[in-house]
């Protein structure tokens, strides 16, 4: 028995650029913004001297949700914000995944962020579905 993935992905057949412009664009209409964005690549590269096909990882916050989650778990910033990963996969395509916040949430014991994780995750799992 598999268990439940703690992400929502799918492939795509668009460059790594203009899958990542997609993601950007379908995330700032959710009303999600890229706080942070690193690019695995370039890092492991400059940092250990490795190759690796193109991946980057882009720290997505809806401030609204961020604020709830905030008030009700003080130390949930921990695990802000939500991650996207855009990848090149083994084939030469391009792989977009979203984490899903109701599995990552479930190791914090406080019922009131399950609600709110269960809107973040209805949002990138619209945002995956619409790539």
């Amino acid at each position: 028995m598999n268990p439940t993935p703690y992400y929502f992905a799918r492939t795509l057949p668009l460059s790594l650029e203009a899958a990542e412009a997609r993601v950007r664009d379908l995330l700032q209409q959710e009303g999600f913004g890229v706080l942070t964005e690193i690019d695995v690549q370039a890092t492991l590269k400059k940092k250990l001297n490795v190759d690796v096909r193109p991946y980057k990882i882009l720290g997505a916050c809806n401030p609204h949700f961020a604020h709830q989650a905030l008030q009700a778990e003080p130390y949930i910033g921990t695990m802000l914000p939500c991650n996207v990963i855009v990848r090149q996969t083994e084939t030469g395509q391009t792989e977009v995944a979203a984490i899903d916040p109701v599995a990552s949430m479930q190791a914090v014991n406080n019922p009131a962020l399950r609600s709110i994780a269960e809107q973040v995750r209805e949002r990138l799992r619209h945002i995956v579905a619409q790539l």
